[in-house]
């Protein structure tokens, strides 16, 4: 099955990986993140049990471990002195940094700030560095997107430096400020924020100041719920969770294409969006959560529902 449009055009599989099938894979709740490694490799979490998941290109699972993370529902997968894993925890707040096989090297605690100090709930849903290959200082930004809509900064070493919330610009306060990346698709690195629950994108350069927003303008509302974020060449991939489709801007945060498109899912499926597997619809997403690309332009996305469904969007054209 084909979905897209004549510039970006993907062959739809959503039986590409092979998940054990067991009680808690069909019952657990998936509502994770997705990477994919140098080697193409594409690592996500289990939708049941506290393990991290490795599949090859072809789907086939190859590795896993356990860890302490109750829920991966964001993972960064950053180059160094070799591949590491960023997973952000929603659950219990952590932020940890592991190897591919689950050695934890560093972890980042809650900031001592006054809107927590104040009672104000922390719940980590993703992490962006700025990485020392893309030019930077390996600064490490983590977005508080369930809790107090924070965004926070620090160094490469976790000392905290500093945050932002959406009331230095015109984009306004964050509203589940869901997924955070870095681009480096321009002379000047930017980062871009999934503004979820205003139905839009922010963008700061990464000092913290504010630059532009888009996505609900008079006569430019064709974003509906940016959740995370993906990149290849000079395009920017977004899922968008309630809007069920994945969307597709290029480098001047034009609209490209829509993917995949099944708006009003969340409105008309009872219970959206842990809907029962037999009324998914081939070539329409559900609810896309966590997304991923590999240096070849495919595309994979992990969708949040029980039982959890990972496709791959295979690139044609």
């Amino acid at each position: 099955m084909q979905v897209g449009n004549h510039s970006h055009n993907y062959s739809w599989n959503e039986k590409w990986a092979t998940v054990p099938d067991t009680e808690s894979a069909r019952e657990g709740w998936a509502h994770h993140g997705i990477v994919v490694s140098k080697t193409g490799n594409i690592v996500s979490f289990h939708q049941g049990e506290p393990k991290v998941i490795t599949f090859d290109p072809n789907g086939v699972m190859v590795d896993s471990w356990d860890t302490t993370v109750e829920n991966a529902h964001g993972m960064t997968l950053v180059e160094e002195d070799q591949e590491y894993i960023w997973l952000a925890d929603n659950l219990t707040g952590q932020v940890v940094k592991t190897t591919l096989n689950g050695t934890v090297v560093m972890t980042i605690e809650q900031p001592d700030t006054e809107i927590y100090r104040s009672g104000g709930k922390y719940a980590p849903t993703e992490v962006a560095v700025f990485e020392e290959k893309n030019g930077g200082n390996g600064e490490i930004i983590v977005t508080d997107g369930y809790g107090s809509s924070c965004i926070h900064y620090y160094d490469k070493n976790g000392k905290y430096e500093g945050s932002i919330d959406g009331s230095e610009g015109d984009g306004g306060r964050l509203a589940t400020p869901h997924g955070i990346w870095v681009d480096t698709r321009k002379p000047v690195p930017e980062l871009y924020i999934a503004d979820r629950s205003n139905g839009q994108i922010q963008v700061y350069d990464l000092s913290g100041n504010f630059k532009r927003a888009f996505g609900t303008a008079p006569g430019a509302n064709w974003l509906h719920s940016p959740s995370g974020f993906a990149g290849w060449n000079e395009y920017l991939i977004v899922a968008e969770l309630r809007g069920s489709r994945v969307t597709i801007l290029d480098e001047n945060d034009e609209l490209v294409a829509y993917v995949g498109e099944n708006t009003g899912a969340f409105v008309f499926n009872e219970g959206w969006p842990n809907v029962p597997h037999e009324t998914l619809i081939p070539g329409k997403f559900n609810s896309p959560h966590g997304i991923t690309a590999d240096v070849e332009g495919n595309i994979f996305v992990a969708e949040w529902l029980i039982g959890g469904r990972i496709n791959k969007l295979e690139r044609t054209t």
